[in-house]
């Protein structure tokens, strides 16, 4: 739902004249993903029932919720997220989620990247995804960075690869360069990191801030927003995908937790980009109708340490529309990211 957070920037939609070439895929196979209602966690929503996905399903079923101390507001928190099947003693991947959404967003590339032996962690960044908030403790960007921290600093413990999409690229921008320590190389994809915040959205009087955020959750616009995320997705797969990523909104705290992010001013990493010196990995959709295409030149341009790859026929969400794509990027770049030359590219 970045729909809602991008129009802030109000950028323009452009399209590449060109673009690296990749084989396409069929669909990931439906192995062993027969998950029954029982097998879902009780704290999910029970909407989740409905849902015929079976990789989200699968994903579902995995998810869990750890304790976690927040320094900021200190206070204890049961932070959801999915744990690796393994843990070997390499750098592992943490994958974060885009903008009012969860580590569903993983459901078809998260067993891919486990199936090539990476220690794969997919995060609820919080305020968002299935992380019990009763105690609503502050969602803003501080407060995320914070549990980010903290999570990373009581159950993964080593330098990390954090991808981040869409605003999950500002929060990855924004942890790396606070706690530098902590990652070994990022990999952003589509990333929304030139908004400036929530703009006017964090003036609102709390009341229309809540009646925006209920309008959010609406299936209509989630569906309207889904139709616009993905390359000509058919409609039904349309449908079931805005219901996944709407699932989080159900838990009832959802709408406190989005105002409170929205009138804390959100995220501006612009002026942070020139400070990463990690090893970054850039993937784009070549037909993402959300952020503006030259936005990836732009943000090549800035990292000092970065490249580039372009996915043909994708929207703005690659590693739901072509995750066999994006799982092979991933892994060529955790493995032997020296060994991948990509040449820059120049858009018109």
């Amino acid at each position: 739902m970045l729909i809602a957070y991008s129009s802030v920037a109000s950028l323009p939609i452009l399209r590449p004249k060109s673009a690296d070439k990749f084989t396409r895929h069929s669909p990931p196979a439906k192995r062993g993903l027969n998950v029954y209602a029982s097998e879902i966690p009780a704290f999910l929503p029970k909407e989740l029932e409905s849902i015929k996905d079976p990789f989200a399903r699968k994903l579902a079923s995995r998810i869990e919720r750890m304790p976690v101390h927040l320094s900021l507001s200190n206070t204890s928190i049961m932070s959801s997220c999915v744990k690796p099947k393994e843990q070997p003693d390499k750098c592992p991947l943490v994958l974060l989620h885009g903008f009012d959404s969860s580590c569903l967003e993983w459901r078809y590339t998260l067993p891919m990247l486990e199936e090539s032996g990476l220690e794969t962690w997919a995060v609820d960044v919080l305020g968002w995804g299935f992380s019990d908030l009763e105690k609503l403790p502050s969602c803003s960007v501080a407060s995320k960075r914070d549990h980010l921290y903290q999570f990373w600093k009581s159950y993964i413990k080593r330098p990390m690869t954090l991808v981040g999409p869409s605003l999950g690229a500002a929060v990855a921008i924004d942890f790396v360069v606070n706690y530098p320590e902590a990652v070994d190389k990022l990999i952003l994809i589509d990333a929304s990191v030139y908004a400036e915040g929530t703009g006017n959205l964090a003036k609102l009087p709390k009341l229309v801030a809540y009646a925006g955020v209920y309008l959010l959750r609406s299936l209509p616009l989630r569906l309207f927003a889904t139709s616009l995320t993905f390359n000509g997705a058919a409609w039904d797969k349309c449908l079931e995908w805005a219901k996944i990523g709407r699932l989080h909104c159900l838990l009832p705290w959802w709408a406190d937790a989005t105002v409170d992010f929205m009138i804390s001013g959100g995220y501006n990493v612009t002026a942070n980009i020139k400070q990463v010196k990690k090893k970054t990995l850039i993937i784009w959709g070549e037909k993402d109708q959300i952020i503006d295409n030259r936005l990836a030149v732009r943000l090549h341009s800035e990292l000092p340490n970065a490249i580039i790859r372009q996915i043909p026929d994708c929207g703005h969400i690659p590693h739901v529309e072509k995750p066999d794509a994006v799982s092979k990027l991933i892994k060529e770049f955790v493995r032997a990211e020296s060994d991948i030359v990509v040449p820059r590219f120049i858009m018109s």
